[in-house]
């Protein structure tokens, strides 16, 4: 596996693109306007030619362990001795398990063993994305990705797939090959606090009554001051599932003061208990380095370079402030300098919470994928 790795940022690239002839991919985090941007768009495609073009807007672009804000990081690979495949959708017409199972199975299946998946962060319901996958994928195939950032503004998130930049965009991408490795690392980081709530009232994705009490008026009641900057604040404070043995934290995406309902990125069962959670900047960053750790131990020793691709969850970006690019700086410490690092801060996260876990969504994580090629 070869890659290249570049910047666009205040009208310029921080360097020279290179032309790689045979690179298959090129990931695209960043500003929406770049993507729509014609001239911006053909200059990449003429310096890699047979790649697809993917990605997604962010609340924060990673590149190597740096964050960066409306820009444009794109990682160009080129896999030698394997190949893959994009499929994308749109549930403007269709659900979000419809539109999924299309591309489910649009894939090729024979062969194939990864998919990384990027999807509208404030539409659907990442629940129903990864339920819907899952059920027409083969089981061993492992799955990773996120859903699309808007920084904390929770307006419009925007995916891509080479000229289609829409709202509503499903990407999903196969990759194939024997010598293709894959390993996966998952960590919040987060404690709970405060008396247990059950879950009285909800549909889907919606919260409607805790405890039998209007969902979001006993939310406020709780963040107290920080209620007026609802729905952001609500990243300072999540809310954790207690569904039987799961535990998965959940982030609201967005408030309905009509009706006092709370939209969640996933499912909040109805008869499911939750708390609410915080987090201090040193659990979050032991928390970024026990998923970099889980990752290289899942991998093995086949391999000790690649891709890395880092999606986090923006609340972590909200609590670590000024030091969170220490969680990146931790991961690379793990993972060492022979990795490409890229990724993005996300409105949810699409990962295997350990080895042996089927994928799901999950909030206020740093999920970690190391994807490698064996050499010939």
């Amino acid at each position: 596996m070869k890659t290249f790795q570049n910047v666009y940022l205040t009208g310029q690239w921080q360097q020279p693109l290179k032309t790689m002839q045979k690179a298959q991919l090129v990931l695209l985090f960043g500003n929406r306007a770049y993507a729509r941007d014609e001239k911006i768009m053909a200059e990449i495609q003429q310096h890699f030619p047979s790649a697809q073009l993917v990605g997604c807007t962010t609340s924060g672009e990673v590149l190597d362990t740096k964050i960066y804000d409306e820009s444009f990081c794109l990682t160009a690979i080129d896999l030698e001795s394997s190949r893959l495949e994009v499929v994308s959708g749109n549930i403007e017409k269709s659900s979000t398990t419809d539109v999924a199972k299309q591309l489910a199975q649009q894939l090729d299946h024979q062969g194939l063993r990864y998919v990384i998946v990027l999807a509208d962060g404030h539409q659907l319901n990442g629940t129903e994305l990864v339920n819907g996958l899952q059920a027409h994928l083969p089981d061993h195939v492992l799955i990773s990705g996120g859903l699309a950032g808007d920084g904390t503004n929770f307006n419009e998130t925007v995916v891509w797939h080479n000229n289609n930049s829409n709202t509503g965009n499903i990407v999903v991408i196969g990759f194939y090959g024997e010598k293709l490795r894959f390993s996966h690392g998952c960590i919040g980081g987060w404690s709970a606090f405060g008396p247990d709530r059950t879950i009285t009232k909800s549909t889907s994705n919606i919260l409607y009554e805790l405890d039998e009490q209007p969902a979001l008026e006993l939310y406020k009641k709780y963040l107290g001051p920080h209620a007026e900057q609802l729905p952001s604040s609500a990243l300072l404070f999540p809310l954790v599932l207690k569904n039987g043995d799961k535990h998965i934290t959940r982030t609201i995406l967005s408030i309905n003061e009509e009706d006092g309902s709370m939209v969640f990125a996933g499912d909040v069962p109805e008869g499911s208990v939750v708390q609410l959670m915080r987090a201090s900047t040193n659990n979050l960053i032991d928390g970024a380095e026990i998923a970099a750790e889980t990752a290289l131990e899942n991998l093995g020793s086949v391999s000790q370079s690649g891709l890395a691709l880092l999606i986090s969850c923006v609340g972590r970006r909200l609590v670590l402030d000024k030091y969170t690019e220490d969680e990146l700086e931790v991961i690379k410490d793990v993972l060492g300098d022979n990795w490409s690092y890229t990724g993005f801060y996300s409105y949810g996260e699409l990962s295997p919470l350990n080895r042996n876990s089927k994928c799901a969504l999950h909030n206020q994580t740093m999920t970690v994928t190391a994807i490698c090629e064996l050499d010939e």
